[in-house]
């Protein structure tokens, strides 16, 4: 396993991790999570990504459940998760609790997904989405309180605008609080723009890490979808519908398909070829895979094999395949 820091900071991350979204309690349970960290920690994986949003809070439990299970040193991982949309109550009494970085939405939250997850503090905690509604001031002091309490680690943002982010930074910069150190966006063969041309200066400016989400597009770049959605695919969940559009494209497939000549002379899956893709990017910090079998998760990590083989003429040729879809 390879480890890269986390932007300028000292913490490294392995450069391929594992992530919850979608898989955890909806297709996975809290022992087949057990098993699937337990198999990317032997193989040098240490850092966990999950979100207060995944399974309304239940990915978190699954998670907190295996790490107790696991008992593994503290220090020998590294946990994240993520707060904007927030969880519905019950009772329908949804202002300050859904769709905000407010300060008190904020600093409840980090306490519940620390009870869910079983842990003192989490090492990184993202601001999954910006809030238009309130002050990035409010959101930046919030979020340098959660750190200096010792609830979080370090902070950093999820799917903002490099403006965005540079005005985040800039406020912390003025009043000397923690900022925010990493920026995790979706990154894959068919979504490049936000992080090779919108972040390219931000990232050298105020060295920043990114930890990359979605290498595989929901699975597109595996393949699979070329002949219709497979029984049992993350396309054929009920709580996925919204990725179909995209899953079942015609072009896109028949982009993915343009690849497999090249996966093939390089000895890979479609999908390695896709995580080196992604990993092979000098700024990525991680990318994080996702898998609900053991075996999805070995054949994810055979993707590091595939790095040095990304030569300047197969990258050319991955471009002629997917560049004119890619935005």
């Amino acid at each position: 396993m390879e480890y890269r820091r986390m932007g300028r900071s000292g913490l490294q991350l392995s450069l391929l991790s594992l992530g919850s979204w979608i898989t955890y309690h909806n297709q996975v349970d809290g022992r087949a999570a057990r098993e699937l960290m337990a198999a990317a920690y032997d193989a040098g994986i240490n850092f966990f990504d999950n979100a207060e949003i995944y399974a309304a809070g239940r990915s978190e439990e699954v998670m907190g459940e295996a790490l107790k299970a696991l008992g593994w040193p503290r220090l020998n991982y590294v946990v994240s998760t993520k707060f904007y949309w927030g969880l519905p109550d019950p009772a329908g009494r949804n202002v300050n609790r859904k769709d905000t970085l407010n300060r008190k939405y904020l600093s409840q939250a980090i306490d519940g997904s620390l009870r869910r997850l079983g842990l003192d503090f989490v090492d990184l905690v993202y601001c999954h989405r910006p809030d238009p509604h309130t002050p990035v001031e409010e959101t930046v002091w919030a979020m340098h309180d959660m750190v200096q309490r010792g609830k979080a680690l370090y902070w950093g943002t999820s799917e903002w605008s490099a403006d965005e982010i540079r005005a985040a930074w800039a406020v912390a910069e003025r009043h000397h609080l923690h900022k925010p150190v990493v920026e995790q966006p979706q990154y894959h063969l068919f979504h490049r723009r936000r992080v090779e041309r919108e972040y390219a200066r931000l990232v050298q400016d105020l060295g920043l890490g990114m930890t990359t989400w979605s290498p595989l597009a929901s699975g597109l770049l595996t393949g699979k979808y070329r002949d219709g959605v497979p029984a049992g695919s993350r396309g054929s969940l009920e709580n996925s519908a919204f990725l179909l559009k995209d899953l079942t494209d015609a072009r896109k497939n028949a982009a993915v398909a343009a690849l497999q000549p090249v996966a093939d002379e390089l000895g890979c899956t479609l999908a390695q070829l896709a995580i080196a893709w992604a990993a092979r990017h000098p700024h990525v910090s991680s990318v994080i895979t996702g898998a609900s079998r053991p075996e999805q998760l070995q054949s994810n990590l055979g993707a590091l094999a595939v790095l040095p083989k990304l030569s300047a003429a197969v990258l050319a040729r991955i471009d002629e395949a997917v560049g004119p879809l890619a935005g």
